[in-house]
């Protein structure tokens, strides 16, 4: 609940920059002078992009977090019983093992977004973020093409 928290509270805080940020590029537009009506149109994509980032992000957690409560309503959510450190981190080697566990569930049911699902909190056991959002997409399209059947 508290990173559900600090995302909400930081889109807000976004939002406030962003009405800040397109309030001066206005600004700089109304002056009429060419340089200021450019910058002034630059400085309004900023909070444009901004906002599709922000949209995108949100977007996949709460996609994220759906695909975690059905998978454990169905009982397949992996558990968390790797041994960690005194620092709390999960021990590499028991996150490389339990890796190579659901690698394999993966590799054996490509089509199945449950696997990709749990691949994907392996990787981020393992430490490897880039990885494990990227599989978590993979496991939403594959979650999504087969609601679309």
């Amino acid at each position: 609940m508290k990173a559900k928290t600090a995302a909400i509270v930081l889109a807000v805080v976004f939002v406030a920059y962003a009405v800040l940020l397109g309030w001066r590029g206005v600004l700089l537009i109304g002056t009429g002078d060419p340089i200021a009506v450019g910058l002034g149109i630059a400085v309004l994509v900023i909070p444009v992009l901004g906002a599709y980032l922000v949209w995108r992000e949100l977007r996949f957690g709460s996609q994220t977090e759906g695909l975690a409560r059905e998978l454990e309503a169905a009982g397949g959510l992996p558990v968390d019983d790797l041994p960690r450190r005194p620092s709390g981190r999960i021990d590499r080697a028991a996150a490389d093992a339990a890796f190579e566990q659901y690698r394999t569930e993966a590799e054996a049911s490509p089509d199945d977004w449950r696997v990709w699902f749990r691949l994907s909190t392996a990787y981020d056991a393992a430490g490897d973020r880039k990885r494990a959002r990227a599989t978590m997409r993979h496991a939403i399209a594959r979650h999504d093409a087969a609601d679309a059947l």
